[in-house]
């Protein structure tokens, strides 16, 4: 029996294919190939099985582990014949994947094995040489920019922001970091910075045997800063022998001088929207300044963009300050740079807010194009897909961003909110609870911790969440389900004074008239409910997008007028 492939190995190559196990990528002599998720994770568990019968139990026991939403035997065939198509292969005459009838599948074709190569790296965060707190942001800039460099070339992988960032300032042996991120190499480095001048030093490493393989220091004006990323990533291709592609090198050659104090402010955002929702309003500051000082600054403009829908998504402002906007900004974002996939994806997002769900399923594709291995959008995309009521394509999504980012508490809870509108409440329970115990600060776990066990007619366990969350969520959103709550519980005294709250905070900042439709059908004012459920639809609000797919509207959907209303709301069918 041949051997099996190493579980350690991230990339194997196969003739003119190469699998990145880690992304979650199929490239053909070089250039990505799209593959859905399931035939993907075939793939990987034959590969892994290289020469060895796997059978169709336990495939079934890794793609689809109980509660998941598809039929087995359809969904394995269908996978499988989509992976053969892919790879060019036939089951008459297979060269790469064989069937063995009422048993299952074996991987057939030959491995290429190049040992000691490095395919993936983690970027540790860049050491602040100022001396500066101040100064923290530029450093957590850097580091990022640097990163996301890195992760244009196709065949590299490399580590996320947010899973590097717990290693600044720790003093731990490289070879034990790496082997927790699951990385080949390391790069670290300082930077200093000085008026419009900035000076990095960066060294690679193989953690793997402890050894220097480059180091190199660069002093540049910050107007030249997007080259130097560029410069430094292409020198670290050459140096580990990473082959770019065309693909890579058109990414490369898209590089433009920016304005010094315009890149500050927006390295300043990003650094404030990394905490969010906390600092998101200082985000939108940030941006706002970099597009004062530079117009023609794209990556602002979607900075800016993204954070207004956010906010308008959380139902912290109204669609006219939030994805009407955002809608705008990334309209003029795209003007400037067509090929910006943050760009596509807060167009996505504010046209998904904006009912153009035809339009948001578009560009949330050309984003995803544009740059696979970017965590938010297949997180955002998934979340679409759950509203449309597509719950497999859903989970699939937000899986992908889980797997890119995997300590981002954010795509955990969603997870458990497709479990949620799936109405497989007691998997969104412990979803949100695996969720807790990664972030225990996570306000969107609380609440669909909450939310999920008021549609067990868990009553107190869901009021007693839904009052934590209301400190740790942002907006009125948790309020009104708090209200919901009560009034499900009969506590109806209690349901009017959040009604009569929601009203007073309605005088001083926006509240979604979404949650207040809800609290009156919990009361059983159907009526009432129908008329703030107008009033959401006029102003657009955010959770509208969730219409077809709310439980608790369930007993209406016969009525004629949530049909009507159904219908205005032009959700594809």
């Amino acid at each position: 029996m041949a051997a099996s492939a190493p579980p350690t190995r991230q990339v194997v190559r196969f003739g003119a294919y190469e699998a990145d196990l880690r992304a979650g990528e199929l490239r053909k002599n070089g250039l990505r190939i799209r593959l859905p998720e399931q035939p993907f994770q075939v793939l990987t568990i034959l590969l892994e099985r290289h020469g060895e019968i796997v059978t169709r139990e336990e495939l079934q026991k890794r793609l689809w582990p109980d509660g998941t939403f598809v039929d087995f035997e359809q969904g394995l065939n269908a996978a499988v014949k989509r992976l053969r198509e892919t790879l060019g292969d036939s089951p008459e005459k297979p060269r790469l994947i064989e069937t063995l009838a009422r048993r299952g599948y074996r991987f057939i074709g030959a491995l290429e094995a190049k040992p000691g190569r490095i395919e993936s790296l983690a970027v540790l965060p860049l050491e602040n040489l100022s001396g500066d707190p101040e100064q923290e942001y530029f450093a957590e800039g850097m580091t990022e920019a640097l990163i996301t460099s890195l992760a244009k070339i196709g065949a590299l992988r490399v580590t996320s922001r947010t899973s590097v960032m717990q290693y600044k300032g720790a003093h731990r042996p490289l070879r034990e970091i790496a082997q927790e991120l699951r990385v080949d190499g390391i790069i670290e480095g300082t930077v200093l910075r000085s008026g419009d001048r900035v000076r990095i030093s960066a060294q690679l490493l193989d953690a793997r045997t402890d050894t220097h393989l480059w180091a190199e220091s660069y002093d540049r004006d910050l107007r030249d800063i997007l080259a130097l990323y560029s410069e430094v990533a292409q020198a670290i291709a050459r140096e580990i022998q990473v082959r770019l592609t065309p693909h890579d090198h058109a990414h490369f050659a898209r590089i433009h001088p920016v304005n010094p104090e315009a890149y500050n402010a927006y390295l300043k955002g990003r650094y404030y929207l990394s905490q969010r929702p906390l600092r998101m309003v200082d985000a939108v500051k940030c941006f706002e300044e970099a597009i004062a000082i530079d117009p023609t600054y794209a990556t602002a403009y979607a900075g800016l963009s993204g954070c207004l829908s956010s906010l308008g998504a959380w139902g912290i402002v109204s669609a006219k300050e939030g994805c009407n906007k955002a809608r705008a900004l990334a309209l003029k974002a795209l003007e400037i740079d067509h090929s910006l996939a943050e760009a596509h994806a807060s167009l996505a997002w504010a046209s998904m807010y904006h009912y153009e769900f035809a339009t948001a399923e578009r560009e949330f594709q050309r984003a995803i194009e544009l740059n696979p291995r970017y965590p938010q959008v297949h997180q955002q995309f998934g979340w679409y897909l759950c509203i449309m009521n597509r719950y497999e394509e859903a989970y699939t999504e937000v899986q992908r961003a889980i797997h890119l980012d995997p300590l981002v508490s954010l795509y955990h809870a969603f997870l458990g909110m497709v479990y949620f509108y799936a109405r497989r409440y007691d998997q969104a329970i412990q979803q949100c609870q695996k969720t807790l115990a990664l972030d225990p600060s996570s306000g969107p776990a609380l609440a669909f911790l909450g939310w999920a066990y008021s549609r067990k007619s868990l009553l107190e366990p869901a009021i007693s969440f839904l009052r934590r969350a209301c400190d740790l969520f942002p907006g009125s959103t948790v309020i009104g389900m708090l209200g919901e709550a009560y009034a499900a519980a009969g506590r109806h005294d209690e349901a009017h004074q959040v009604l009569q709250q929601l009203d007073q905070l309605s005088r001083h900042r926006y509240v979604t008239p979404y949650v207040v439709a809800r609290i009156y059908l919990a009361l059983g004012q159907t009526d009432e409910a129908f008329r703030w459920l107008e009033i959401s639809y006029e102003q657009r609000a955010e959770w509208m997008v969730l219409l077809k797919v709310d439980p608790i509207f369930d007993d209406l959907r016969p009525d004629p007028r949530f049909k009507e209303l159904m219908k205005r709301m032009n959700f594809p069918s």
